[in-house]
């Protein structure tokens, strides 16, 4: 484990000016003159931030692709000698240790003092959660390494349980400590309005207490008992959080609301934000800027699935597959929306009209929005902002799937020049994880408890048709089903998907399937002149019997196949962990033991 535990060997000495970490061995430096004032203990916390990642779209699920297939998602990966999948947490965690046992010791006020080693134990939790999400058990590791010769250096996974636990337990510490939502509400600085909150650790509590709920219950990893308890966990923090002032964002209406959510950052008016990563300063980018290059990847590198359209409900509030507003067969690209080829005229009788979230996460021809002044927050989102004109599907430099509007600014489009924060944890999960703990907790969920999570992010949008249990019954749904639904649609390319059909038990269902992209069409296509008679290009399209290469992919013509079915497989005997890397089960002397089937 040479990333995580050799390294913990060193004395951390940690010297700020502004975010900059001076790192250096124990045997050049000592302690003696740090941890001496709050502004030690806030510069040493600095780096819990600086170290915080953001991924940018995660192509491991069924809901987003990039230009190559993922090795995730497709079966294909293999043990790796090393990997940040698991160094990078537990490089992370050593400086939260670090910072909780030299921190202790500052000689300031004890609530001053327990707020910044809140932060710690927050990041502590975060980063051994995403572990155990990946790998199961690991090594719990609460101390900083001082000796080559502990015998810790060479210890063996704890079980998860106990890591959960212990999750648990720093949350709670944090929850105590950290300033609350209100405090930080009219913080204006761009980056000490994003430190995590009480809010924060209540919301990684719900979030952990969900996936580990379901994921025991669903791969029957514990007791009954055990697994409802996590659900309790859950639905307790979320019950807590009731009382910290979180709403769903709804500035600017119905019709903007759930896309601005994303690009307002001020505290005041955006109480959705329970933790984000901070980035800027706002308005500027290269050296003394810490900017990303998200919207610019929503352009040009990733794209979402069909799969993923067909999440989003018809007008009813009916499925694809039930719903008699399915427009078929599609003579535009625009009809899965519900509008005809022109973007802007609605089909006739409400024919394909869908949940307003698609239309307000996903671009579409001739799109309203896609002009040089449409500003969502403060950002223009047109994609003739790109500096590569208006919007049109199947340009071969892109994945050829739909393009995401959602929480992107094609006019901050470019690599790393993109100041948005991104939103890690919010109001509207919480929602939607409230409500599938109740439905997994107790094997069902009053109208009323459907009303203040599933209904209300649905009138967010003004989308009217509404989850009930006679609707289920009436329609012939299954309501655990129609939670997910809703949990993938509100949201989308947010990160959660793989997570969630991982502790689902759904992976092998879902993950061996071909994965499909847009709908072409000759007169919409970027160059659908030549692409329309190209062999190479139309043998990939889905024929009038919704199939390619002799092997039926979906139930319409004119469907673009990225990655054949027979290209993807997911084992069940290993494939729901992760392999954990070769280097670091050699560096315990083997007491790492490997997960199953990645021996």
């Amino acid at each position: 484990m040479k990333n995580i535990l050799f390294l913990s060997i060193i004395c951390i000495a940690v010297v700020f000016n502004g975010c900059d970490l001076d790192v250096t061995p124990k045997t050049d430096f000592t302690d003696d003159n740090f941890w001496k004032s709050e502004n030690d203990l806030k510069g040493a916390c600095n780096r819990l931030y600086e170290q915080l990642s953001f991924a940018g779209h995660d192509t491991r699920a069924d809901d987003q692709f990039g230009k190559s297939s993922n090795g995730t998602s497709a079966g294909s990966w293999s043990v790796p000698g090393e990997s940040g999948d698991w160094s990078d947490p537990y490089a992370r965690i050593r400086t939260a240790n670090n910072i909780i046992e030299k921190g202790v010791n500052t000689p300031i006020t004890e609530s001053i003092r327990n707020k910044y080693l809140g932060e710690a134990y927050f990041f502590r939790a975060y980063y051994y959660f995403d572990l155990v999400c990946k790998y199961g058990d690991v090594p719990l590791v609460l101390k900083v390494y001082d000796s080559a010769t502990d015998p810790d250096l060479k210890m063996g996974r704890t079980p998860r349980e106990e890591v959960i636990r212990q999750c648990y337990s720093d949350l709670e510490f944090a929850a105590t400590y950290l300033p609350t939502r209100a405090d930080l509400q009219g913080v204006a600085d761009e980056f000490a309005r994003r430190r995590v909150t009480r809010s924060s650790a209540l919301g990684l509590m719900v979030r952990i207490g969900l996936h580990e709920g379901t994921m025991q219950k669903n791969h029957n990893l514990g007791s009954e008992t055990q697994w409802k308890a996590h659900l309790q966990k859950s639905i307790d923090a979320y019950n807590l959080l009731k009382a910290e002032g979180h709403e769903l964002y709804s500035a600017g209406g119905a019709a903007t609301s759930y896309q601005a959510l994303f690009f307002d950052e001020n505290n005041s008016t955006n109480k959705e934000i329970l933790f984000a990563k901070a980035y800027g300063p706002n308005g500027g980018s290269g050296s003394g800027y810490t900017n990303h290059s998200y919207s610019g990847d929503c352009e040009g590198s990733y794209a979402i699935s069909r799969t993923m359209i067909d999440m989003y409900l018809y007008a009813d509030g009916l499925p694809r597959e039930k719903s008699p507003l399915v427009v078929s067969p599609e003579t535009s690209f625009n009809n899965v929306f519900g509008y005809e080829a022109d973007g802007v005229t609605a089909i006739t009788g409400g024919k394909g009209a869908r949940d307003p979230r698609l239309t307000m996460s996903i671009w579409r021809i001739n799109d309203p929005q896609d002009n040089a002044t449409t500003t969502i927050g403060d950002a223009k989102i047109g994609w003739i902002n790109s500096g590569k004109g208006a919007y049109k599907p199947f340009d071969p430099q892109r994945p050829l799937g739909y393009q995401q509007k959602k929480s992107a600014s094609q006019d901050r489009w470019g690599a790393s020049r993109d100041y948005t924060d991104r939103i890690i944890i919010r109001w509207g999960e919480m929602l939607i994880s409230y409500a599938e703990a109740l439905y997994e907790l107790n094997g069902s969920i009053t109208d009323s408890q459907l009303d203040e999570t599933v209904n209300a992010l649905r009138a967010r949008v003004g989308f009217t048709a509404k989850l009930t249990n006679n609707f289920v019954t009436t329609n012939g749904l299954n309501m655990r089903d129609e939670i997910r639904r809703e949990r993938t649609v509100e949201l989308m390319a947010e990160n959660r998907r793989y997570a969630d059909i991982i502790r689902w038990k759904i992976a092998e269902t879902v993950l061996p399937k071909a994965v499909i992209g847009a709908k072409f069409t000759i007169d919409e296509a970027y160059n659908g002149t030549s692409q329309g008679v190209d062999p190479k290009f139309i043998e990939w399209l889905t024929n009038s019997s919704g199939q390619v290469f002799n092997t039926f992919v979906y139930s319409e013509p004119g469907v673009r196949l990225i990655e054949r079915a027979d290209t993807r497989r997911f084992n069940v005997a290993k494939d729901y962990y992760y392999p954990i890397p070769v280097y670091d089960i050699a560096q315990s002397d083997g007491n790492i033991i490997p997960n199953p089937g990645w021996q």
